[in-house]
């Protein structure tokens, strides 16, 4: 597990700490647990409680304004799911929808995940000059949903069940 999802008092995703760190938090009554891991728990002399997946301060902390999610191969990697965007298969490259020669850059609409067969068929060219329309369109995810991303399907795959807490 890399980590406790930790939400605002508006459920609104801050970062994530350590196990022990989130476990501090809310014996100390600074956050609640929205989701707990289903089989892992903390013992102590004095305590026994699940391992929080997902807590919630109990108090709004106020967050400095971010435009946006700063660009990262791992970033693309994981926005895209680790699928190639010109076949669908496994990706493990990054590709450049304009490539660097003709003036693209390293940004979140310039890049997309690719295999790397695609990737070097692709060579030097648009999709439109190799011929190899993009399955999706790359998008620039918010800082929110970039952390989202990063902290991967694997240790969150029941984020919609707390995510479903924010709308009730």
């Amino acid at each position: 597990m890399r980590g406790t999802l930790v939400l605002n008092a508006s459920f609104e995703p801050l970062s994530t700490v350590t196990l022990n760190r989130a476990v501090v938090l809310v014996l100390q009554d600074k956050a609640v647990v929205e989701q707990a891991h289903p089989v892992l728990r903390m013992r102590g002399v004095d305590v026994d409680i699940p391992a929080p997946r997902v807590i919630r301060l109990c108090r709004y902390v106020r967050v400095p304004f971010r435009r946006q999610a700063p660009w990262s191969r791992r970033g693309v990697l994981v926005r895209d799911r680790h699928r190639c965007a010109y076949c669908g298969r496994s990706a493990s490259t990054v590709d450049h929808v304009v490539p660097r020669a003709q003036g693209g850059g390293d940004t979140w609409l310039n890049t997309v995940a690719s295999c790397a067969e695609d990737n070097h068929r692709k060579a030097d060219r648009t999709p439109e000059q190799a011929g190899m329309p993009l399955l999706w369109q790359p998008f620039e995810p918010t800082p929110a949903d970039a952390m989202l991303l990063a902290l991967g399907n694997e240790d969150f795959d029941a984020l919609p069940d707390w995510l479903a807490l924010k709308a009730a």
